[in-house]
């Protein structure tokens, strides 16, 4: 049995011609459809708090490699999606590095740069690590921008995914002070109105109250965080392992979640409540039905005990904390000088907590495929199935 490892590398910038995804590892024979990677990508964009850009950018994929008449063919897998600002930042993104630059240029180069700091923002430690003096350079790339070349790759794996039956989804559960209290009764019922909303939110009064709030916040040039859940169902026993630490599912999940820009926390399942719960509120009880079969009553635990998935429904929670690019301008220091100054603004969101949680669900469908792959092996979807048992 040939185990499989799904691997990928992204490249590109913001105002870059593009952004860019090689996937390793992908078996032969399972069907991607491309406008299903664009209607993830579709997903990303939109959300009550947006800002300009999403405006600008159409994100549509193009399969480059590695797919032949809608099938893999077990090499690998090159996306790109184009962005199409770059027409407006085309001297300024430039590759080449010209010797004699024109006037023209140097002043186009010069209005796109700055020094001043971002708080909250990569800028500071990224300008000391690389050594830069342009602050460009390090938010071309930190930019949340490049979420979508991972959105892309991200539904390469839940079509993978599916083809086992295994399925998630997200929802926003809180926005600034707005919580969500009332969930509705199942994860069915939470995905379809969640998806129907422009906050991902699954209740309409709260919806409206997010809303709301994301507009006051507008008003005075600030920016809001919040929370949500990821959710998939239909797991396999046996995803992860307790025998080294950097084998634990729970462990690889929030690696994978806290590496989006914004994020601050990361839970499994009851998470940060599991605090206040004595022990015998907290695990989850074994049932055993009448045909032999175990069932639990609660789920606690996420789906997840001792880093290995245990049949459950895998919960994942994430924090998004406001994003740091804003109106209202905070104090700060311009590395031209060292001086005092007020923070540097580019075009940015006033909530991207929704389409935090679309990044959400890529980045756990990936580590959830690649699990799967390590777990089944096989070089292509006849074998994988026949290891599967179905």
């Amino acid at each position: 049995m040939t185990m499989k490892r799904f691997r990928f590398l992204t490249s590109g910038e913001s105002h870059g011609k593009s952004l860019n995804a090689i996937i390793e590892g992908v078996p032969a024979g399972i069907r991607i459809k491309p406008e299903i990677i664009n209607e993830e990508l579709k997903r990303r964009q939109i959300g009550y708090g947006r800002g300009d850009r999403m405006r600008i950018e159409q994100d549509t994929i193009e399969i480059k490699s590695g797919i032949r008449l809608g099938k893999t063919t077990g090499a690998p897998i090159c996306l790109e999606i184009k962005n199409k600002d770059y027409a407006n930042w085309e001297d300024v993104m430039s590759v080449i590095g010209y010797e004699y630059p024109t006037e023209e240029m140097l002043k186009k180069i010069e209005e796109k740069s700055f020094t001043k700091v971002r708080p909250g923002h990569a800028d500071f430690a990224g300008a000391k690590k690389y050594n830069l003096s342009d602050l460009r350079d390090v938010l071309e790339r930190s930019s949340a921008r490049k979420t979508a070349i991972e959105v892309a790759v991200g539904s390469v794996a839940k079509q993978i995914l599916k083809e086992f039956g295994i399925v998630g989804f997200s929802h926003v559960v809180q926005i600034g002070d707005v919580k969500l209290d009332f969930y509705p009764k199942t994860y069915t019922m939470i995905k379809e109105k969640a998806e129907k909303s422009d906050v991902r939110c699954a209740d309409e009064m709260t919806a409206d109250r997010m809303r709301n709030a994301i507009d006051k916040a507008g008003e005075v040039g600030d920016t809001l965080g919040g929370r949500f859940e990821v959710i998939f169902g239909n797991i396999p026993i046996g995803l992860g392992s307790y025998v080294h630490w950097d084998q634990a599912l729970d462990g690889r999940l929030a690696q994978a979640v806290m590496s989006i820009p914004a994020i601050k926390a990361v839970e499994i399942g009851a998470g940060v409540d599991s605090a206040h719960l004595r022990g015998s509120q907290m695990h989850d009880e074994i049932f055993v039905g009448r045909n032999k079969e175990t069932y639990r009553q609660t789920n606690n635990a996420g789906g997840i005990e001792g880093g290995i998935s245990n049949g459950e429904t895998l919960v994942v929670k994430g924090t998004m904390k406001p994003i740091p690019t804003m109106k209202k301008a905070l104090s700060t220091v311009d590395l031209k000088n060292n001086t005092s100054a007020l923070a540097h603004f580019e075009r940015s969101d006033v909530c991207a907590v929704p389409a935090c949680a679309v990044v959400a669900e890529a980045r756990v469908a990936i580590i959830l495929v690649d699990e799967l792959l390590t777990k089944i092996g096989g070089d292509n979807l006849v074998e994988m199935k026949a290891h599967y048992g179905i």
